[in-house]
Protein backbone atom coordinates (compact mmCIF):
# COMPACT_ATOMS: atom_id res chain seq x y z
CA UNK A 1 0.00 0.00 0.00
CA UNK A 2 2.91 2.32 0.86
CA UNK A 3 4.18 2.17 -2.73
CA UNK A 4 0.83 2.81 -4.39
CA UNK A 5 -0.28 6.26 -3.30
CA UNK A 6 -3.43 7.13 -5.23
CA UNK A 7 -2.96 10.57 -6.74
CA UNK A 8 -6.30 11.54 -8.26
CA UNK A 9 -8.52 14.29 -9.61
CA UNK A 10 -12.26 14.56 -10.08
CA UNK A 11 -14.84 16.48 -12.08
CA UNK A 12 -17.69 18.05 -10.11
CA UNK A 13 -20.65 15.81 -10.92
CA UNK A 14 -23.74 16.91 -9.01
CA UNK A 15 -26.86 15.72 -10.83
CA UNK A 16 -30.21 17.13 -9.68
CA UNK A 17 -32.31 16.45 -12.77
CA UNK A 18 -35.63 17.67 -11.36
CA UNK A 19 -36.20 21.31 -12.37
CA UNK A 20 -36.34 23.85 -9.57
CA UNK A 21 -39.97 24.56 -8.76
CA UNK A 22 -39.52 28.33 -9.07
CA UNK A 23 -36.76 28.87 -11.63
CA UNK A 24 -37.05 25.71 -13.71
CA UNK A 25 -33.29 25.28 -13.59
CA UNK A 26 -31.61 21.87 -13.49
CA UNK A 27 -28.34 21.32 -11.62
CA UNK A 28 -26.40 18.99 -13.90
CA UNK A 29 -22.73 20.00 -13.77
CA UNK A 30 -21.84 18.08 -16.93
CA UNK A 31 -24.57 19.84 -18.88
CA UNK A 32 -23.83 23.29 -17.48
CA UNK A 33 -20.14 23.13 -18.40
CA UNK A 34 -20.65 21.34 -21.74
CA UNK A 35 -18.89 18.18 -20.55
CA UNK A 36 -21.37 15.98 -22.42
CA UNK A 37 -20.01 17.48 -25.63
CA UNK A 38 -16.44 18.29 -24.58
CA UNK A 39 -15.78 15.05 -22.68
CA UNK A 40 -12.99 13.86 -24.98
CA UNK A 41 -10.95 17.04 -24.61
CA UNK A 42 -11.74 17.21 -20.90
CA UNK A 43 -10.39 13.70 -20.35
CA UNK A 44 -7.44 13.87 -22.75
CA UNK A 45 -6.25 17.06 -21.07
CA UNK A 46 -5.78 15.17 -17.81
CA UNK A 47 -3.06 13.01 -19.32
CA UNK A 48 -0.44 15.65 -18.59
CA UNK A 49 -1.08 15.36 -14.85
CA UNK A 50 0.13 11.79 -14.64
CA UNK A 51 -2.64 10.74 -12.25
CA UNK A 52 -3.73 7.09 -12.22
CA UNK A 53 -7.16 7.66 -10.69
CA UNK A 54 -10.13 9.93 -11.19
CA UNK A 55 -13.42 10.31 -9.36
CA UNK A 56 -15.97 10.31 -12.15
CA UNK A 57 -19.73 10.43 -11.85
CA UNK A 58 -22.44 8.71 -13.85
CA UNK A 59 -25.70 10.68 -14.33
CA UNK A 60 -28.21 8.05 -13.20
CA UNK A 61 -31.15 10.22 -14.25
CA UNK A 62 -29.85 10.30 -17.83
CA UNK A 63 -28.63 6.73 -18.26
CA UNK A 64 -31.94 5.46 -16.85
CA UNK A 65 -34.54 7.56 -18.69
CA UNK A 66 -37.28 5.05 -17.81
CA UNK A 67 -37.73 2.44 -15.13
CA UNK A 68 -35.93 -0.73 -16.15
CA UNK A 69 -34.39 0.77 -19.30
CA UNK A 70 -30.83 1.99 -19.63
CA UNK A 71 -29.22 4.16 -22.29
CA UNK A 72 -25.46 3.64 -22.26
CA UNK A 73 -24.77 5.42 -25.55
CA UNK A 74 -22.75 8.21 -23.90
CA UNK A 75 -20.91 6.13 -21.29
CA UNK A 76 -20.04 3.54 -23.95
CA UNK A 77 -17.84 6.21 -25.50
CA UNK A 78 -16.50 7.80 -22.34
CA UNK A 79 -15.57 4.93 -20.02
CA UNK A 80 -13.42 2.94 -22.48
CA UNK A 81 -11.72 6.14 -23.63
CA UNK A 82 -10.84 7.18 -20.08
CA UNK A 83 -9.42 3.78 -19.20
CA UNK A 84 -7.87 2.54 -22.44
CA UNK A 85 -6.77 5.77 -24.15
CA UNK A 86 -6.08 8.16 -21.27
CA UNK A 87 -4.89 5.45 -18.89
CA UNK A 88 -6.84 6.62 -15.86
CA UNK A 89 -8.79 4.24 -13.65
CA UNK A 90 -12.14 5.73 -12.59
CA UNK A 91 -13.45 5.70 -9.06
CA UNK A 92 -17.05 5.72 -10.21
CA UNK A 93 -19.50 7.97 -8.40
CA UNK A 94 -22.68 5.96 -8.89
CA UNK A 95 -24.78 8.46 -6.95
CA UNK A 96 -23.86 12.12 -6.65
CA UNK A 97 -27.09 13.30 -5.06
CA UNK A 98 -29.90 13.00 -7.62
CA UNK A 99 -32.46 10.32 -8.52
CA UNK A 100 -34.12 9.63 -11.90
CA UNK A 101 -37.10 11.77 -12.79
CA UNK A 102 -39.44 8.77 -12.91
CA UNK A 103 -38.66 7.60 -9.35
CA UNK A 104 -41.63 9.13 -7.55
CA UNK A 105 -40.69 10.36 -4.10
CA UNK A 106 -36.98 9.98 -4.92
CA UNK A 107 -35.20 8.52 -1.88
CA UNK A 108 -38.49 7.97 -0.04
CA UNK A 109 -39.78 5.64 -2.74
CA UNK A 110 -40.01 2.16 -1.14
CA UNK A 111 -38.27 0.72 -4.18
CA UNK A 112 -35.30 3.10 -4.05
CA UNK A 113 -32.75 0.64 -2.56
CA UNK A 114 -33.65 -2.01 -5.14
CA UNK A 115 -33.63 0.48 -8.02
CA UNK A 116 -30.27 2.03 -7.17
CA UNK A 117 -28.68 -1.41 -6.71
CA UNK A 118 -30.15 -2.53 -10.05
CA UNK A 119 -28.58 0.47 -11.77
CA UNK A 120 -25.22 -0.06 -10.04
CA UNK A 121 -25.01 -3.70 -11.12
CA UNK A 122 -26.11 -2.89 -14.68
CA UNK A 123 -23.27 -0.37 -14.94
CA UNK A 124 -20.72 -2.66 -13.28
CA UNK A 125 -21.58 -5.61 -15.50
CA UNK A 126 -21.50 -3.55 -18.68
CA UNK A 127 -18.04 -2.19 -17.92
CA UNK A 128 -16.62 -5.26 -16.24
CA UNK A 129 -12.88 -5.31 -16.72
CA UNK A 130 -12.74 -1.53 -17.06
CA UNK A 131 -14.07 -0.43 -13.68
CA UNK A 132 -13.65 -1.89 -10.21
CA UNK A 133 -13.51 1.16 -7.90
CA UNK A 134 -16.96 2.34 -6.84
CA UNK A 135 -18.45 4.96 -4.54
CA UNK A 136 -22.03 3.89 -3.81
CA UNK A 137 -23.19 7.38 -2.82
CA UNK A 138 -21.34 10.65 -2.38
CA UNK A 139 -21.54 12.51 0.96
CA UNK A 140 -24.59 10.99 2.64
CA UNK A 141 -24.60 13.66 5.37
CA UNK A 142 -24.83 16.43 2.76
CA UNK A 143 -27.39 14.48 0.75
CA UNK A 144 -29.57 13.94 3.81
CA UNK A 145 -29.29 17.60 4.76
CA UNK A 146 -30.24 19.11 1.39
CA UNK A 147 -32.93 16.54 0.62
CA UNK A 148 -34.24 15.88 4.11
CA UNK A 149 -33.59 18.83 6.39
CA UNK A 150 -33.28 22.08 4.45
CA UNK A 151 -35.88 21.25 1.77
CA UNK A 152 -33.50 22.36 -0.99
CA UNK A 153 -33.55 19.24 -3.17
CA UNK A 154 -36.11 16.51 -3.84
CA UNK A 155 -37.96 15.14 -1.94
CA UNK A 156 -37.89 18.55 -0.20
CA UNK A 157 -38.30 17.42 3.41
CA UNK A 158 -37.50 19.67 6.35
CA UNK A 159 -36.37 19.28 9.92
CA UNK A 160 -34.66 16.53 11.92
CA UNK A 161 -37.34 13.96 11.11
CA UNK A 162 -36.92 14.64 7.39
CA UNK A 163 -33.18 14.22 7.84
CA UNK A 164 -33.49 10.80 9.44
CA UNK A 165 -36.06 9.61 6.89
CA UNK A 166 -33.71 10.38 4.03
CA UNK A 167 -30.69 9.13 5.98
CA UNK A 168 -32.19 5.67 6.51
CA UNK A 169 -33.20 5.44 2.85
CA UNK A 170 -29.69 6.40 1.78
CA UNK A 171 -28.15 3.85 4.12
CA UNK A 172 -30.39 1.08 2.78
CA UNK A 173 -29.53 2.10 -0.77
CA UNK A 174 -25.79 2.05 -0.05
CA UNK A 175 -26.09 -1.32 1.66
CA UNK A 176 -28.02 -2.82 -1.26
CA UNK A 177 -25.59 -1.29 -3.76
CA UNK A 178 -22.47 -2.62 -2.04
CA UNK A 179 -23.99 -6.08 -1.65
CA UNK A 180 -24.94 -6.21 -5.33
CA UNK A 181 -21.54 -4.92 -6.46
CA UNK A 182 -19.69 -7.51 -4.37
CA UNK A 183 -21.70 -10.26 -6.06
CA UNK A 184 -21.22 -8.88 -9.58
CA UNK A 185 -17.59 -7.74 -9.27
CA UNK A 186 -15.74 -9.95 -6.76
CA UNK A 187 -12.65 -7.71 -6.82
CA UNK A 188 -14.63 -4.48 -6.41
CA UNK A 189 -13.03 -1.79 -4.25
CA UNK A 190 -15.61 0.23 -2.32
CA UNK A 191 -14.56 3.80 -1.62
CA UNK A 192 -17.01 5.34 0.83
CA UNK A 193 -17.01 9.14 0.50
CA UNK A 194 -18.19 11.50 3.23
CA UNK A 195 -18.04 15.23 3.92
CA UNK A 196 -15.99 16.19 6.95
CA UNK A 197 -15.67 19.13 9.28
CA UNK A 198 -13.55 19.83 12.30
CA UNK A 199 -15.46 21.60 15.08
CA UNK A 200 -13.56 23.43 17.80
CA UNK A 201 -15.24 24.44 21.08
CA UNK A 202 -14.44 27.93 22.36
CA UNK A 203 -15.18 27.81 26.07
CA UNK A 204 -16.05 25.26 28.70
CA UNK A 205 -19.22 23.21 28.71
CA UNK A 206 -19.41 22.69 24.94
CA UNK A 207 -17.59 19.38 24.71
CA UNK A 208 -20.81 17.39 24.48
CA UNK A 209 -21.80 19.39 21.38
CA UNK A 210 -18.49 18.52 19.76
CA UNK A 211 -18.92 14.85 20.64
CA UNK A 212 -22.49 14.77 19.33
CA UNK A 213 -21.41 16.47 16.13
CA UNK A 214 -18.74 13.82 15.69
CA UNK A 215 -21.17 10.98 16.25
CA UNK A 216 -23.67 12.35 13.73
CA UNK A 217 -20.89 12.79 11.18
CA UNK A 218 -20.04 9.12 11.20
CA UNK A 219 -23.54 7.79 11.62
CA UNK A 220 -24.32 7.10 7.91
CA UNK A 221 -21.27 4.89 7.51
CA UNK A 222 -21.90 3.20 10.86
CA UNK A 223 -25.37 2.33 9.59
CA UNK A 224 -24.00 0.84 6.37
CA UNK A 225 -21.43 -1.17 8.30
CA UNK A 226 -24.17 -2.58 10.53
CA UNK A 227 -22.64 -1.06 13.66
CA UNK A 228 -25.70 0.71 15.05
CA UNK A 229 -26.70 -1.74 17.76
CA UNK A 230 -28.06 -1.47 21.29
CA UNK A 231 -24.78 0.01 22.50
CA UNK A 232 -24.38 2.62 19.80
CA UNK A 233 -24.35 6.17 21.26
CA UNK A 234 -26.64 7.50 18.51
CA UNK A 235 -29.34 4.88 18.92
CA UNK A 236 -31.40 7.05 21.26
CA UNK A 237 -31.22 10.01 18.88
CA UNK A 238 -32.44 7.86 16.00
CA UNK A 239 -35.33 6.46 18.02
CA UNK A 240 -36.23 9.95 19.29
CA UNK A 241 -36.63 10.96 15.64
CA UNK A 242 -38.92 8.01 14.95
CA UNK A 243 -36.54 5.77 13.07
CA UNK A 244 -38.16 2.32 13.05
CA UNK A 245 -36.33 -0.41 14.91
CA UNK A 246 -37.12 -2.70 11.97
CA UNK A 247 -35.03 -0.44 9.71
CA UNK A 248 -32.13 -0.52 12.14
CA UNK A 249 -32.45 -4.28 12.45
CA UNK A 250 -32.36 -4.63 8.66
CA UNK A 251 -29.23 -2.49 8.36
CA UNK A 252 -27.51 -4.38 11.15
CA UNK A 253 -28.38 -7.73 9.57
CA UNK A 254 -27.14 -6.50 6.19
CA UNK A 255 -23.94 -4.85 7.40
CA UNK A 256 -21.49 -4.27 4.57
CA UNK A 257 -17.72 -3.98 4.19
CA UNK A 258 -15.97 -0.97 2.71
CA UNK A 259 -12.34 -0.83 1.64
CA UNK A 260 -11.34 2.84 1.80
CA UNK A 261 -12.86 5.67 3.82
CA UNK A 262 -12.92 8.77 1.62
CA UNK A 263 -12.84 12.18 3.27
CA UNK A 264 -13.87 15.46 1.65
CA UNK A 265 -12.23 18.50 3.26
CA UNK A 266 -12.30 22.14 2.12
CA UNK A 267 -10.51 24.84 4.16
CA UNK A 268 -13.32 27.35 3.67
CA UNK A 269 -16.14 24.96 4.61
CA UNK A 270 -14.78 22.14 6.77
CA UNK A 271 -13.82 23.94 9.98
CA UNK A 272 -16.04 25.72 12.50
CA UNK A 273 -15.86 27.15 16.02
CA UNK A 274 -18.76 26.94 18.43
CA UNK A 275 -19.25 29.31 21.34
CA UNK A 276 -21.95 30.41 23.76
CA UNK A 277 -24.10 28.47 26.16
CA UNK A 278 -27.15 26.24 26.14
CA UNK A 279 -28.43 23.77 23.59
CA UNK A 280 -27.80 25.95 20.54
CA UNK A 281 -24.26 27.37 20.57
CA UNK A 282 -23.21 29.86 17.93
CA UNK A 283 -21.15 28.49 15.06
CA UNK A 284 -18.85 30.29 12.68
CA UNK A 285 -16.50 28.98 10.05
CA UNK A 286 -12.79 29.65 10.04
CA UNK A 287 -10.15 28.95 7.42
CA UNK A 288 -8.80 25.47 7.97
CA UNK A 289 -5.19 24.42 8.19
CA UNK A 290 -3.10 21.33 7.59
CA UNK A 291 -3.42 20.66 11.32
CA UNK A 292 -7.21 20.65 11.06
CA UNK A 293 -7.03 18.29 8.12
CA UNK A 294 -4.76 16.04 10.15
CA UNK A 295 -7.25 15.90 13.01
CA UNK A 296 -9.99 14.84 10.61
CA UNK A 297 -7.83 12.17 9.00
CA UNK A 298 -6.86 10.79 12.41
CA UNK A 299 -10.46 10.82 13.64
CA UNK A 300 -11.69 8.82 10.67
CA UNK A 301 -8.93 6.27 11.00
CA UNK A 302 -9.42 5.94 14.76
CA UNK A 303 -13.15 5.42 14.37
CA UNK A 304 -13.26 3.05 11.43
CA UNK A 305 -9.82 1.44 11.43
CA UNK A 306 -9.72 1.65 7.62
CA UNK A 307 -7.31 3.21 5.13
CA UNK A 308 -8.35 6.79 4.48
CA UNK A 309 -8.17 8.86 1.32
CA UNK A 310 -8.74 12.53 0.65
CA UNK A 311 -11.43 12.20 -1.99
CA UNK A 312 -12.05 15.95 -2.37
CA UNK A 313 -10.05 19.01 -1.50
CA UNK A 314 -9.37 22.40 -3.07
CA UNK A 315 -9.95 26.06 -2.26
CA UNK A 316 -12.45 28.57 -3.63
CA UNK A 317 -9.85 31.28 -4.17
CA UNK A 318 -7.35 32.87 -6.50
CA UNK A 319 -4.65 30.69 -7.95
CA UNK A 320 -2.02 31.78 -5.41
CA UNK A 321 -4.11 30.72 -2.44
CA UNK A 322 -5.13 27.49 -4.14
CA UNK A 323 -1.43 26.76 -4.61
CA UNK A 324 -0.77 27.40 -0.94
CA UNK A 325 -3.57 25.07 0.09
CA UNK A 326 -2.25 22.39 -2.23
CA UNK A 327 1.13 22.62 -0.51
CA UNK A 328 -0.39 22.79 2.97
CA UNK A 329 -2.81 19.90 2.46
CA UNK A 330 -0.15 17.63 0.99
CA UNK A 331 2.04 18.50 3.98
CA UNK A 332 -0.89 17.51 6.19
CA UNK A 333 -1.04 14.14 4.45
CA UNK A 334 2.68 13.65 4.96
CA UNK A 335 2.38 14.47 8.65
CA UNK A 336 -0.56 12.09 9.09
CA UNK A 337 1.34 9.26 7.40
CA UNK A 338 4.34 9.93 9.62
CA UNK A 339 2.01 9.48 12.60
CA UNK A 340 0.90 6.11 11.27
CA UNK A 341 -2.40 7.15 9.69
CA UNK A 342 -2.73 5.14 6.45
CA UNK A 343 -3.65 7.96 4.09
CA UNK A 344 -3.60 6.13 0.76
CA UNK A 345 -4.70 8.82 -1.69
CA UNK A 346 -5.25 12.50 -2.44
CA UNK A 347 -7.75 14.03 -4.87
CA UNK A 348 -7.78 17.60 -6.13
CA UNK A 349 -11.48 18.18 -6.68
CA UNK A 350 -12.69 19.66 -8.91
CA UNK A 351 -10.01 19.51 -11.57
CA UNK A 352 -12.05 22.04 -13.59
CA UNK A 353 -13.80 24.93 -11.90
CA UNK A 354 -17.51 24.34 -11.61
CA UNK A 355 -20.95 25.92 -11.26
CA UNK A 356 -22.08 26.71 -7.71
CA UNK A 357 -25.14 24.89 -6.42
CA UNK A 358 -26.99 28.16 -5.85
CA UNK A 359 -27.39 28.39 -9.63
CA UNK A 360 -30.40 26.06 -9.45
CA UNK A 361 -32.48 28.46 -7.39
CA UNK A 362 -30.96 31.66 -8.73
CA UNK A 363 -31.75 34.09 -11.51
CA UNK A 364 -28.36 35.42 -12.58
CA UNK A 365 -26.56 34.33 -15.76
CA UNK A 366 -24.72 31.04 -15.57
CA UNK A 367 -21.26 32.59 -15.64
CA UNK A 368 -22.05 34.45 -12.40
CA UNK A 369 -22.04 31.13 -10.55
CA UNK A 370 -18.62 29.86 -11.65
CA UNK A 371 -16.53 28.74 -8.67
CA UNK A 372 -12.80 28.90 -9.34
CA UNK A 373 -11.49 25.86 -7.47
CA UNK A 374 -9.84 23.80 -10.20
CA UNK A 375 -6.45 23.27 -11.78
CA UNK A 376 -8.07 24.67 -14.90
CA UNK A 377 -10.37 27.68 -14.63
CA UNK A 378 -13.58 28.06 -16.65
CA UNK A 379 -14.44 31.13 -18.72
CA UNK A 380 -17.16 31.75 -21.30
CA UNK A 381 -16.18 32.69 -24.84
CA UNK A 382 -18.13 35.25 -26.84
CA UNK A 383 -20.24 32.45 -28.28
CA UNK A 384 -21.16 31.25 -24.78
CA UNK A 385 -18.97 28.15 -24.84
CA UNK A 386 -17.14 27.48 -21.60
CA UNK A 387 -13.43 27.08 -22.22
CA UNK A 388 -10.89 25.48 -19.90
CA UNK A 389 -7.98 27.78 -19.04
CA UNK A 390 -4.79 26.21 -17.76
CA UNK A 391 -3.39 27.64 -14.52
CA UNK A 392 0.09 27.19 -12.99
CA UNK A 393 -1.54 24.69 -10.65
CA UNK A 394 -1.40 22.08 -13.41
CA UNK A 395 2.39 21.93 -13.32
CA UNK A 396 2.43 22.14 -9.53
CA UNK A 397 0.13 19.16 -9.16
CA UNK A 398 1.87 17.18 -11.91
CA UNK A 399 5.15 17.59 -10.02
CA UNK A 400 3.60 16.19 -6.85
CA UNK A 401 2.14 13.28 -8.79
CA UNK A 402 5.49 12.60 -10.46
CA UNK A 403 7.06 12.42 -7.02
CA UNK A 404 4.73 9.56 -6.17
CA UNK A 405 5.17 8.22 -2.68
CA UNK A 406 8.12 10.55 -2.05
CA UNK A 407 5.76 13.56 -2.16
CA UNK A 408 3.86 12.29 0.88
CA UNK A 409 6.40 10.16 2.72
CA UNK A 410 5.97 6.71 4.21
CA UNK A 411 3.37 5.41 6.63
CA UNK A 412 4.89 4.84 10.04
CA UNK A 413 4.32 1.44 11.64
CA UNK A 414 2.09 1.90 14.68
CA UNK A 415 -0.57 -0.34 16.26
CA UNK A 416 -3.88 -0.18 14.39
CA UNK A 417 -6.86 1.27 16.28
CA UNK A 418 -9.55 -1.04 17.56
CA UNK A 419 -12.18 0.83 15.55
CA UNK A 420 -15.56 2.13 16.72
CA UNK A 421 -13.69 4.12 19.35
CA UNK A 422 -15.33 6.89 21.33
CA UNK A 423 -13.54 10.03 20.19
CA UNK A 424 -12.97 13.03 22.41
CA UNK A 425 -11.07 15.14 19.89
CA UNK A 426 -13.07 17.80 18.02
CA UNK A 427 -14.45 16.18 14.90
CA UNK A 428 -16.85 16.68 12.01
CA UNK A 429 -20.57 17.36 12.50
CA UNK A 430 -23.59 17.04 10.30
CA UNK A 431 -26.32 19.69 10.36
CA UNK A 432 -28.66 19.23 13.31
Amino acid sequence: MDDDFMWAVGIEDTFIGQPHRRTGRVLDEYQLLDHYGLWRDDLDRLGELGVRFMRYGIPWYRVAPEAGRFDWSWTDQVVPHLVQRVGIEPIVDLMHYGCPIWLEGEFLNPGYPERVAEYAVAFAERYHGLVRYFTPLNEPVVNAFFCGQSGSWPPYLRGPRGYTRVLIALAKGMSATISALRAAVPDAVIVQVEASQRVVADGAGLEHHVERAFLKQFLPTDLVLGRVDAGHPMLGWLLDHRVATSDLDWLREHGQRIDIMGINFYPTMSTARISGEGDRPRSRNFYGSATDLGVVLSAHYSHFGLPVMITETSDFARVQRRAQWMDDSVAGVRDARERGVPVVGYTWFPVYSHVGWDYRGGRRPLEAYICDMGLWDIRADSDGTFRRHRTPLVDRYAALVAGGNASVGSIASVPAPAGHAAMTAPAPPTPS
